[in-house]
């Protein structure tokens, strides 16, 4: 039976698109609202098939979202690219970026199995799993680079925590306030997801087997660009640090290179990413935390995601090298 829960709920016009694009005889019979994201509204669609079966595709939709338009194009276009490279990524159904058929700029695509996990248990086995498939997806070429890569924050717009060690704070704003470090040659640029973190990433877990774990999938790709490898390694260290502890922040930038990446050679170009990324998160602690909590971790607080950052930021300028 279909799920009547308003959060759930397909609007009309949206529903009627989505009806366009399956195959003879489908029809959806039932929908579920999928909680985790900031800025879009997630939904997986079980879809009725002529046989008496069901799949599943997900369905996300940006409502009243600036640059919506750009970003659905930029993932639709980055999920035909991805298509046979090898990492597992959704397969794209349908895409109205400009709202020409729905109410709200949409994306139809196929599911992927696996969930998120945040617990801090398994952490050993799944953070060198991050890290390999972080270098895979860096190890793209494109025929066609996608676009290059945006950064919003800056050391005027860091919000230092009431708490934070006020210092090591105003170090770290200082070395944001330097020059960005280039990427071209001699340096070299990489396909980025741009917003790889453990959200983003699904994996199966065998109950009674946590070190088994196996990535199934990476979601979320409207801001898939191109520019250096710290990008994102910055911000999946940031996110387990903020999620598990400053330990793991500083450990993911290791596991990465263990695994194959290739970080900036100057350790303060890696440093200058790492900071610029932590600090960032200074501006939105309560809008990122939010989905932690609604996924279960009750504990993280704005005021604890807070106490991390700021141990975290603090670890990183207390880091030799």
């Amino acid at each position: 039976m279909p799920d009547h829960d308003e959060a759930a709920a397909v609007r009309p016009l949206t529903l009627a698109w989505v009806g366009r694009h399956l195959g003879a005889g489908e029809r959806i019979v039932g929908t579920e609202a999928l909680h985790g994201g900031i800025t879009a509204e997630t939904r997986r669609l079980t879809i009725g098939t002529r046989d008496g079966g069901t799949r599943d595709l997900v369905l996300r939709t940006f409502v009243d979202v600036e640059h919506a338009e750009d970003w659905l194009n930029g993932e639709a276009d980055a999920l035909n690219l991805l298509t046979g490279t090898g990492v597992p990524a959704p397969g794209l159904v349908a895409v109205d970026p400009a709202a020409a058929h729905c109410e709200y700029s949409s994306l139809l695509m196929t599911h992927l199995a696996g969930r998120t996990v945040l617990d801090d248990e398994g952490l050993e086995t799944r953070v060198p799993l991050l890290a390999h498939q972080l270098v895979a997806i860096h190890a793209l070429r494109p025929a066609e680079r996608p676009r290059e890569y945006v950064t919003l924050a800056t050391a005027d717009t860091v919000v230092t925590p009431k708490s934070a060690d006020v210092a090591a704070w105003a170090a770290a704003i200082d070395v944001i306030r330097g020059s960005v470090p280039p990427y071209e040659p001699p340096y070299e640029g990489r396909f980025l997801h741009r917003d790889f973190h453990p959200g983003n990433v699904l994996f199966d877990v065998p109950p009674a087997w946590p070190e088994g774990a196996r990535i199934t999938g990476v979601v979320d790709w409207v801001a898939t660009s191109w520019g250096p490898a710290d990008l994102d390694v910055a911000h999946c260290s940031t996110n387990l640090a903020l999620l598990h502890g400053p330990a793991w922040g500083l450990r993911f930038a290791e596991a990465y290179e263990e695994a194959g990446g290739v970080p900036a050679a100057a350790a303060s170009e890696r440093l200058y990413w790492r900071v610029r990324d932590g600090l960032a998160f200074s501006e939105e602690v309560q809008l990122v935390s939010q989905p932690w909590r609604e996924a279960g971790r009750t504990e993280l607080t704005t005021q604890v995601v807070e106490q991390q950052l700021d141990a975290y930021v603090t670890a990183l300028m207390d880091a030799p090298g």
